[in-house]
């Protein structure tokens, strides 16, 4: 068995080696940003396609903090998940699917932020227990249609890596316990917000841009 776990890490060492070699990205277009100008952001409720059932409210909890510090008014989401629902829409499907124009007589703000989950939660891996939250996100010009900027982000509670000790019998018995305190803890959430903040935090290379009611919006 043991030969057979070595086996396979030696397979996937090479793997991992170059899955960490990421070409840099060029640098976004940001002329429909800059020609929008917009200063209030509606957020919908996020599309969870993580197999965690309270993802949505987790990432949608937490997301009005980044875009108010990058300088936007962000409308109040108790206040927009209440009207949805008031005009029959609880699905966070059905309400991507909403016409721009629509969403425009309703909430009158500048653009509208689709937010996208793809992972949320806890993995088990053979030597270690992840928590890994990845969302993503377009804004779209509310007036026009046209999207301003789309962007992706990922944490992990394991970014630091396992610098356990005690070797191969140490880090499965360190991986158990760390998917129980997962699984009866919600420490996905936390997470959640760094994966938010990384995807929204405004002056970072190819991110969202400072809004309005930021010191920097005049000098980017």
């Amino acid at each position: 068995m043991m030969h057979r776990i070595l086996k396979l890490a030696a397979c996937l060492a090479p793997a991992v080696f170059f899955a960490g070699c990421a070409t840099q990205k060029a640098p976004y277009d940001y002329t429909a940003f800059k020609a929008a100008k917009p200063r209030s952001i509606l957020v919908l409720p996020p599309l969870n396609n993580s197999p965690e059932v309270k993802a949505g409210n987790s990432v949608y909890a937490q997301v009005t903090y980044p875009l108010a510090e990058a300088g936007y008014y962000v409308l109040p989401v108790a206040v927009v998940g209440e009207t949805f629902k008031q005009n029959g829409l609880t699905s966070a499907a059905d309400i991507h699917a909403v016409d721009i124009k629509k969403l425009d007589e309703i909430f009158g703000a500048d653009a509208a932020l689709y937010v996208t989950i793809s992972n949320y939660g806890a993995t088990y891996t053979v030597i270690n227990s992840v928590v890994v939250v990845s969302v993503n996100a377009k804004l779209v010009d509310i007036k026009t249609g046209n999207v301003l900027w789309t962007g992706a982000a990922s944490a992990s509670n394991n970014e630091g890596g396992n610098s356990g000790g005690g070797g191969l019998v140490g880090a499965l018995v360190a991986a158990a316990v760390k998917q129980i305190i997962n699984n009866v803890s919600d420490t996905s959430h936390p997470v959640a917000g760094v994966a938010n903040a990384r995807l929204l935090t405004a002056g970072q290379a190819n991110g969202i841009l400072y809004g309005p009611r930021s010191e920097h919006y005049l000098k980017q």
